[in-house]
């Protein structure tokens, strides 16, 4: 079984993104964050022990994500952390720089494959924590940056994220008026998804937030 949320025009699903997205219409772009398999969770660098304190026992990479299913997807791509998995080669890859401080343990800088025809860009920010983002997610991205990486793909009016997290990806798609769709298979960080998207899509409209959406039950073929 799978559960479909509609808030606006996102779409946000939860269940495994291996049995979802064969359901759905192909996007205009994939953005997304998956899981690098490299158990980052275990390690004993300071922002992970932080991490630990915050959230309990994590398991979110123990597993890579399906990298080629995303891509054999007919659409345009962006996805981070793509130095981790077997990818073609692209001359359009992105650069997160980090502005880290000198000392800093873990790396200064992430990477994006994408398949654009583009000359490899780099966007300067902090982490969520340091700049004055709440953090929901352990890898949690600055909303700032996936709006970036959707800017590298203007004609894209659909989205995807299939590993969705928090709900980064489809606050940046309120904040341009893209659609979203998103997939996220943990169930706190999916409804942290559904609330911080509600209320995005809400101030965006000049709206009070909406009322936390109802759930509707969807069974997978």
């Amino acid at each position: 079984m799978a559960e479909k949320v509609v808030i606006g025009n996102a779409e946000l699903w939860h269940g495994d993104y291996r049995a979802v997205l064969p359901l759905l219409p192909i996007p205009d772009l994939v953005l997304t964050d998956p899981p690098y398999g490299i158990q980052a969770a275990k390690k004993k660098a300071h922002s992970r022990v932080r991490d630990r304190e915050c959230w309990g026992p994590l398991s979110w990479d123990d597993e890579p994500g399906d990298i080629q299913l995303l891509l054999t997807m007919s659409c345009k791509k962006i996805i981070w952390g793509g130095n981790y998995f077997q990818v073609p080669p692209s001359r359009g890859w992105l650069i997160w720089d980090k502005n880290n401080p000198p000392g800093f343990t873990l790396a200064d800088a992430e990477l994006a494959w994408t398949n654009l025809d583009l000359a490899v860009r780099k966007w300067n920010g902090w982490n969520p924590l340091k700049s004055g983002q709440e953090k929901y997610h352990p890898t949690q991205k600055p909303v700032e940056l996936m709006a970036w990486c959707i800017g590298k793909a203007p004609d894209a009016e659909t989205i995807c994220d299939p590993f969705m997290g928090s709900g980064t990806t489809g606050i940046a798609c309120a904040t341009l008026g893209k659609g979203f769709i998103g997939i996220e298979r943990e169930r706190k960080y999916f409804d942290i998804a559904c609330e911080r998207i509600s209320l995005a899509q809400a101030q965006g409209q000049l709206l009070p937030p909406e009322p936390k959406p109802a759930a509707v039950q969807e069974a997978l073929l």
